[in-house]
């Protein structure tokens, strides 16, 4: 009965369609009425380094979507014997900031650089100090400024300048426009106007004026638009962009264009003030959202906003689980040597439950999971490194802790600002991605690095662009509603998912790791400058 009624909407053109273009996977999820995925689709890609700097070419990302879009096809004719012919609403999400320049013709002017892009130092740094604001390194202004720098000729030539998802929908809609949480990424969005900050903007056309660019700042950018306001229309052209099998009709509504940032708190229902959401995967970043604005900038947090256009300040780390997943998979060749047959589920599962044994400060074990540099505490490259000295405490339960403790030092250290600094208020973190996948034990080692209850939700699994899809049935359902009670209300009604609070000593173990963390980071610092 189940699948015959998500047959019906499919076939009856009620379905909505989220898609992500997250760094290794473009992600279709089809939702019902209910907002529960029904059908999805993906594609695999990845980055190429080209001239020294990483991008997508615009043909990958035309066929990637195109690839991602008939995987869903499949899976819904597999499941349910029958066509996509219309949709309710799309929306199109993807990785943020980064720099996709397009000239009069729609044609881009160099290859989209993308977050990962690390050459804007000089352009970030000159900004901050102008607009007195943090500017990270990945953001569109840093990289726009950084070509004017380096007196890059197409400069001149700029008439469009957005994001990945913004190209998109730009590109199916035949509309100019960005979600105002990607727009806090071009450049800062004043929280009061909820569009890109009109002294920022006034300070960046006075610094370039001297260049005689027939351009002002925002005759380029995308219009800013908030969570369930008009983006426009799949246009015919879009249709067949989409569906190169020619099945779906043109017409159906398109939501603003979303940063990944912004559809992860759709995600986990973290959009509404003094609540936050924790992303630990292969990068991590927190992003709670604030009352009110900070007292000063910080170089270590960068300040974006929710999909409806609220303050969050946002701590971004570039490594999480990827030196875990190293020493697991020396533990799994062990095994393989004794002959014993290895299922990475319960080796993971047994590995991280081992660590709740280990003392709460590690026993004096110290790891570093950097497999790149960490700008939060200084770092321009990383090398993965454990630490011990002869008389710490070394057996297996602790070791496992200090990596689990390892792969959030970063961000604990980013949050005490946040939360010891500033006094942030925050009623409920949600975390997600695969640190959490073990039950208990990720929640249980961040709620000691936070002090904070952490909740996780089974639906958190599901990503960007189930967050997406969420914000297109938002578009056509609100029904006067704000964006954060219809997630409230409608989407998660009332489901806040498992909760684990900390105890005084596993928060005092983690005081006491990270102390010895940020001391030791001199031997970090010596193996980047002798290895």
């Amino acid at each position: 009965m189940i699948n015959m009624t998500a047959k019906e909407t499919i076939q009856a053109g009620k379905a909505i369609l989220g898609i992500e273009f997250g760094s290794t996977r473009i992600k279709a999820v089809l939702i019902d009425e209910d907002n529960e995925p029904i059908a999805q689709g993906s594609h695999e890609w990845e980055n190429q380094l080209v001239d020294g700097l990483w991008t997508y070419s615009t043909e990958a990302v035309w066929y990637g979507l195109q690839d991602c879009y008939a995987d869903l096809r499949k899976d819904v004719m597999k499941q349910y014997d029958c066509e996509i012919e219309a949709l309710a609403a799309i929306g199109f999400s993807a990785m943020m900031h980064g720099y996709m320049a397009f000239n009069k013709d729609q044609q881009i002017l160099v290859p989209f650089r993308t977050w990962r892009n690390t050459n804007t130092g000089k352009a970030a740094a000159e900004l901050s100090k102008l607009f007195n604001y943090n500017i990270p390194l990945r953001w569109s202004i840093s990289h726009l400024y950084q070509c004017i720098l380096d007196n890059e000729e197409h400069v001149a030539d700029i008439k469009y300048l957005t994001t990945l998802a913004g190209y998109v929908h730009w590109q199916v809609t035949g509309e100019f426009v960005l979600g105002v949480g990607d727009a806090s990424g071009m450049i800062p969005v004043d929280p009061a106007t909820k569009t890109y900050d009109a002294e920022m903007v006034r300070k960046f056309d006075e610094l370039v004026a001297p260049k005689g660019f027939s351009w002002k700042l925002l005759d380029i950018l995308p219009k800013s638009l908030n969570a369930g306001e008009n983006a426009g229309f799949l246009t015919p052209e879009g249709a067949k962009k989409l569906d190169v099998s020619g099945h779906l009709k043109p017409g159906c509504p398109v939501c603003p264009p979303e940063g990944d940032a912004g559809t992860g708190m759709v995600a986990t229902n973290a959009v509404k003030q003094r609540t936050g959401n924790v992303s630990a995967g292969t990068s991590s970043f927190s992003m709670i959202v604030l009352e009110k604005p900070l007292s000063k900038p910080y170089e270590m947090i960068d300040m974006v906003t929710t999909p409806d256009g609220s303050l969050v300040a946002m701590v971004h780390c570039n490594n999480c689980t990827s030196d875990i997943n190293a020493w697991v998979g020396l533990f799994k060749e062990y095994q393989q040597l004794l002959g014993i047959e290895v299922d990475m589920n319960e080796l993971y599962g047994k590995l991280f439950n081992k660590a709740l044994e280990g003392e709460t400060d590690c026993g004096g074990l110290m790891a570093y999971n950097y497999v790149s540099g960490e700008p939060v505490t200084g770092l321009p490259e990383g090398r993965p490194m454990f630490v011990r000295s002869a008389g710490d405490k070394f057996n297996l339960a602790n070791f496992m802790r200090a990596h689990l403790y390892g792969a959030i030092g970063v961000l604990k250290i980013g949050n005490d600002i946040l939360l010891k600094e500033e006094k942030i208020q925050v009623d409920r973190i949600t975390g997600h991605g695969g640190y959490f996948k073990t039950p208990v034990v990720g929640q249980r080692m961040l709620a000691a690095a936070l002090n904070s209850p952490i909740s996780v939700m089974e639906t958190a699994g599901e990503g960007g662009a189930w967050g997406i899809a969420l914000l297109a049935g938002y578009l056509i359902n609100k029904n006067g509603k704000n964006l954060a009670d219809y997630l409230e209300e409608v989407v998660f009604a009332g489901n806040t998912g498992t909760s684990f609070a900390p105890t005084a000593e596993d928060v005092a173990g983690f005081e006491k790791y990270i102390e010895n963390y940020k001391r030791c980071l001199p031997i970090e610092q010596a193996a980047v400058d002798n290895k």
